[in-house]
């Protein structure tokens, strides 16, 4: 049977493509909502709506949940109109590829108003997440 080995950190951040990196988000935000005690189970992927369905230990409380991932700081693609953001909490995860992925979990409501209050093209709001003090309190806000 064939072995399967990792690639090299560098090689493998450049070879990535936008689907990897979407799946390296989704599972991630899983992993830490897990750690948090919710059970989350992913939804078909490229469907639109929700990425995540999680419910608590007595299955008393569902969180739908809308993951956006970047393999960098870059701004995050909030769609063509703010109509299209739905879920119940939306976990913005940056630097993906890296070791030491940084979120930032926010409400729909949060999510709107910060694009609204931003004048970027196509509603892409979360640019500079790690230093714009706009989305520092966000940052790791489990």
């Amino acid at each position: 049977m064939a072995k399967i080995t990792a690639a090299p950190k560098a090689v493998l951040a450049a070879k990535i493509g936008p689907q990897i990196v979407g799946n390296i988000g989704m599972y991630y935000a899983a992993y830490r909502l897990s750690q948090q005690g919710w059970n989350v189970m992913p939804t078909a992927r490229n469907a639109k709506g929700i990425d995540l369905v999680a419910y608590n230990i007595g299955a008393r409380m569902f969180r739908g949940i809308q993951v956006k991932t970047l393999s960098k700081r870059l701004a995050a693609p909030l769609g063509n109109t703010l109509d299209e953001i739905m879920g119940d909490w939306w976990i913005i995860v940056t630097d993906a590829v890296s070791a030491n992925p940084v979120c930032f979990i926010m409400k729909p409501n949060e999510v709107k108003r910060l694009a609204l209050s931003l004048t970027l093209a196509n509603f892409s709001c979360v640019g500079r997440c790690g230093t714009s003090d706009r989305f520092r309190r966000f940052r790791e806000r489990w």
